[in-house]
């Protein structure tokens, strides 16, 4: 049922865009809410980083799964237990562009015995891995509608994209690729009761959002939907300059693509999508393991006024020397 909310709530979104053109709002949807979108996408971005910056960290609590550095005759991993900013930069570095802790996850199933049984989790890190940077490629070939002149790096982007020349339009890989893994990531879902279990309307939601996204980009690159790229490009340099006009011909499909990557933008500052801006704030992995060798102090302790034992000791002095308590001083 969680899938099925999530399935119409895009269908939904997606007649609403056709509701409105019918209307003739296309001013509406091709460039008010555009705008919204990124405003909303800023700030709420800005507003979560800084709420999260602002958290305090009491005590370290970096995770940890390797020997920490000890004594010089015993060997530590410097990845795994970093102890100095080399290592935490690149143990992010890791984390961050090939996701080496899901590379390493492991599930456990019990089977009959009973006996515990565990097995790796390959094929969810290569679905991953394969969706973010595909789908990066993708955000960035984008950038072409937005300037002129292109930069270069964005053509050899755009040109690698393309290697695999087959028939017009050139066939981008990265477009089917995220396709591919997102189906798969909604299929795990799906499929694996455990994870059906703990899946809510938040899981779902984004899936199905970037998987009518990524649809219909296909549509209108490939199929008879296809829309006139000078036109795209005409309106994308229009709302850069501030000066946004909307061109005759940019057809509903156009339209249902652009409503919907601005409800991504709104929606993603409010979501777990926001775990690309948090992983960089994790105290889990930003943080080295030193504590054997440096003192953490929290850097959120304010002054607080104290009553150490002597001062206790010296005004309560007569009580307890009438009660044979033992004194530190006579």
């Amino acid at each position: 049922m969680n899938a099925l909310y999530s399935f119409f709530a895009v269908l939904v979104l997606i007649l609403l865009v056709m509701l409105g053109l019918a209307a003739n709002l296309h001013v509406v949807f091709g460039t008010i809410i555009p705008y919204l979108a990124v405003v909303v996408f800023i700030i709420g971005f800005v507003y979560r980083i800084l709420v999260w910056a602002r958290s305090p960290v009491p005590f370290k609590i970096t995770t940890t799964c390797g020997q920490q550095k000890t004594l010089p005759w015993i060997k530590s991993n410097n990845l795994e237990a970093p102890n100095n900013m080399l290592g935490v930069v690149g143990r992010m570095a890791l984390e961050i562009l090939f996701f080496r802790s899901l590379f390493r996850n492991t599930k456990m199933e019990l089977r009959e015995g009973p006996k515990l049984v565990y097995g790796g989790e390959k094929w969810l890190w290569l679905a991953g891995l394969v969706f973010h940077l595909s789908f990066l490629i993708v955000v960035v070939r984008h950038f072409r509608f937005f300037l002129e002149p292109v930069p270069s790096f964005i053509m050899m982007i755009q040109n690698l994209d393309g290697i695999m020349e087959i028939g017009v339009p050139v066939f981008y890989m990265t477009g089917f690729a995220v396709l591919g893994a997102i189906t798969f990531l909604f299929l795990r879902r799906v499929v694996i009761p455990q994870v059906r279990y703990i899946s809510l309307p938040a899981d779902y939601f984004p899936l199905f959002l970037i998987m009518a996204i990524v649809t219909t980009g296909i549509l209108m690159r490939y199929t008879a939907l296809r829309v006139d790229i000078v036109k795209v490009k005409e309106l994308s340099m229009g709302l850069i300059g501030f000066n946004p006009a909307i061109p005759e011909g940019l057809g509903a499909t156009f339209f249902i693509h652009l409503f919907l990557v601005s409800v991504l933008l709104i929606y993603f500052p409010m979501s777990k999508l926001m775990h690309m801006g948090g992983v960089f704030l994790s105290p889990t992995r930003n943080m080295k393991n030193n504590n054997r060798a440096e003192r953490y102090t929290n850097p959120w302790n304010y002054p607080v006024k104290v009553h150490t034992y002597e001062e206790w000791e010296d005004e309560f002095r007569d009580v307890m020397k009438e009660a044979g308590m033992p004194l530190e001083k006579e």
